[in-house]
This record gives structure tokens, sequence and C-alpha cells, in this order.
């Protein structure tokens, strides 16, 4: 594993840039993370998705598909792909400090 500074911490990260320690990631992260990605400021909406990843990843051992964000986050995926543009179960597990959901590209 590599480790990388964003925002001043230094954190663990793969070889696509996600974060793979659970524990390194804070809200100021992910803030710095979704500006690196060209999304320049986190609403409440984007926050209940992140939040939900976060939470479901701590469940579950790994990190939800849309599917999963839309059923049992009841977050539509309609909305999702508006908050986060063309890849949003990539950016989203970017953003929430997550590794990349299983399936992306």
């Amino acid at each position: 594993m590599a480790t990388t500074t964003i925002d001043g911490h230094e954190v663990q990260v793969d070889e696509d840039g996600f974060m793979t320690v659970y524990e390194e990631w804070t809200e100021g992260l992910g803030r710095e993370l979704a500006t690196l990605i060209g999304i320049d400021e986190l609403s409440d909406q984007h926050w209940e998705a992140i939040n939900f990843l976060r939470f479901d990843f701590s469940e579950q051992g790994e990190t939800p598909t849309l599917r999963r964000v839309n059923k049992v986050g009841g977050i539509p995926t309609k909305q999702l792909f508006v908050l986060f543009p063309k890849k949003p179960a990539k950016k989203m597990a970017y953003i929430a400090g997550l590794p990349k959901p299983h399936g992306c590209v």
C-alpha cells in the first residue's frame, strides 16, 4: 500500500488512489477528496449518501453498490447521478474514504 498526503494528513491508498484505512477518514478529508474530483461543495444530500456508505461499510464490510444505496439507503439512483455525475458509485466511495466498489472499472 502507498501513502499520500491529503489535506495535510498522510493516508494509506491503493493503486487507484482510494483510501484503504477506514479510521483515517475525516469530514475534512471528504471535502478535499470531493474537490479533487471536481465536486466543489457538498450539500446535505451529498452527506446523506456519504454517511450511508460509511455506516453500511462499517456494518457489512464492503462498499455498497448503487442498488444498495437506493434500496437500503433510500436515495434514488437518479439523484445519485445528479449529485455524483457520471460514475456515482466510484465517486461516492472515493469521497467517503472507502474501497472502490466491486464491479467498478
